[in-house]
């Protein structure tokens, strides 16, 4: 039995695969199967040792992005995708999947087109609640399509209704819970509420600017753990030490470039908030936590699906959204407040995000691909 995954470009579109990867090679001990074969087909390896730990071979497929905004790379990257087509249906007929596993985003689309031409069965997950258009392109050939959010659905042509379930974001086992502890090994003043802020695994430069901005605000009320992207770690540190120069609460602030499995599950341990991105699997794990968020979209000129995706995820009553053209230190400091000072409301976010994920999204996923590739093989 071989089974290809494909899709990335971001950490939201990598790491659900490797969650299903994962609770495939859980599912085969348990059912006592001859372990299957399994590849990863794309630009980029993007995270070489989650490939490794869970036995995915990665197979490079060059692949164009399709900007929204005018670009001669636009119609460059038209051939890089043809090319990657290619390159492909040449790897697919070589390892000759019994199912291909889609995550969607550009990196998707030339093994899509290759697993057309070849008839392999395909399954689409799509985190977000508008999909992309990597996951419409292939509704059809599909034969299974898992969405997260339940609006994804009317976005799927009519002819492909009925091979839609709502699974639910799959979230890696080692996220799934949080870890104690963050407060004790970090020296965090246990007297105070802890703020978590996560930029997302590249950081967010405008998140980075409007916290350091805030500090002197936030370490008053609150400790801060900030999640800063690797690339801005560096200047993030330097000018947070300028502001909390004098400040007697500057033992409050923490700021790390990149977080581990480990640390993020001891982060959102300590957290009484949490202030993100809206990425699909980014909410997803705030759900499994079932920590009250503050959510700051990408604006929708530069990511189709953010915005999207804060505003469902808001309309459970487990965040609050904060437009990024309206973020001002000023205006996170006072939402932040909002949360940490009102109880029963931070309460009640709890209870809705709790609500919101399935734990077991990565199981159900991993069973339907298992079905379909046994009888393939057959």
């Amino acid at each position: 039995m071989t089974i290809a995954f494909t899709g990335g470009g971001t950490g939201g579109h990598f790491y659900p695969l490797i969650a299903i990867a994962e609770a495939i090679n859980d599912r085969v001990r348990e059912m006592q199967l001859v372990a299957p074969a399994l590849y990863y087909l794309a630009p980029e390896p993007y995270d070489a040792q989650a490939l490794f730990e869970n036995r995915l071979v990665f197979v490079r497929i060059p692949a164009g992005k399709v900007r929204r905004y005018f670009s001669l790379q636009n119609v460059s990257d038209i051939f890089v995708t043809l090319w990657g087509t290619l390159c492909a249906f040449v790897e697919l007929v070589r390892i000759y999947p019994d199912v291909l596993v889609s995550k969607g985003g550009y990196a998707s689309v030339p093994s899509l087109l290759a697993a057309r031409i070849l008839r392999i069965p395909v399954v689409i997950h799509e985190s977000d609640a508008k999909p992309g258009r990597g996951s419409l392109f292939a509704a059809k050939q599909a034969v299974k399509i898992a969405i997260s959010f339940d609006s994804a659905a009317a976005y799927f042509p009519k002819e492909a209704q009925d091979k839609i379930a709502r699974t639910g974001i799959p979230i890696r086992k080692a996220l799934l819970t949080t870890e104690p502890g963050a407060r004790e090994e970090l020296g965090l003043d246990a007297s105070v509420p802890t703020v978590f802020i996560i930029g997302g695994s590249s950081g967010a430069l405008r998140i980075n600017e409007t916290v350091l901005s805030a500090l002197p605000d936030l370490v008053a009320c609150a400790n801060v753990i900030h999640q800063t992207g690797p690339a801005n770690i560096l200047e993030v540190e330097k000018v947070a030490r300028v502001i909390l120069t004098d400040n007697p609460h500057k033992d409050r602030y923490r700021a790390f470039g990149f977080l581990d499995e480990r640390a993020m599950r001891q982060a959102a341990g300590a957290a009484d908030l949490i202030v993100s991105r809206a990425g699909a699997t980014a909410i997803a794990e705030i759900a499994a936590w079932g920590k009250p968020s503050i959510i700051i979209p990408i604006p929708e000129s530069i990511s189709h699906d953010q915005r999207t995706n804060a505003y469902a995820y808001a309309r459970t009553g487990a965040a609050i959204v904060v437009e990024e053209g309206n973020l001002s230190p000023h205006l996170l400091v006072a939402e932040v407040k909002r949360v940490l000072e009102d109880p029963a409301a931070a309460d009640a976010m709890r209870a809705s995000a709790k609500g919101f994920t399935d734990p077991d999204a990565a199981k159900i996923l991993a069973d339907a691909v298992l079905s379909i590739a046994l009888q393939h093989e057959h």
